[in-house]
């Protein structure tokens, strides 16, 4: 068995909140992740996956700035189905 090296990181509150429930409900805490991804760095020779900046129009960036702060809003209404979300958007409710 390896040796362990205890290894300390800066992370921003919510990225670590969600990316730990994300990682909760896969089974595994942030170490493992953390050594998933080390370990697929070294067997590729870099980065596993593409880095890159998405490159938005000013509309579709609103949109997602608006979503996020949605996605954190208690208060935002919910729908169960299509037709519940169809009859707010009519007025129906």
């Amino acid at each position: 068995m390896s040796t362990t090296t205890p290894t300390q990181i800066r992370i921003d509150t919510n990225t670590k909140k969600r990316a730990n429930e994300l990682f909760a409900t896969l089974g595994m805490d942030m170490s493992g992740a953390v050594n998933i991804f080390l370990n697929q760095c070294i067997l590729r020779g870099g980065i596993p996956f593409q880095i890159e900046v998405p490159k938005y129009n000013q509309e579709t960036e609103e949109a997602i700035a608006e979503a996020r702060k949605l996605m954190q809003d208690d208060t935002a209404p919910t729908y169960r189905t299509m037709s519940e979300y169809h009859a707010a958007l009519a007025g129906d409710n």
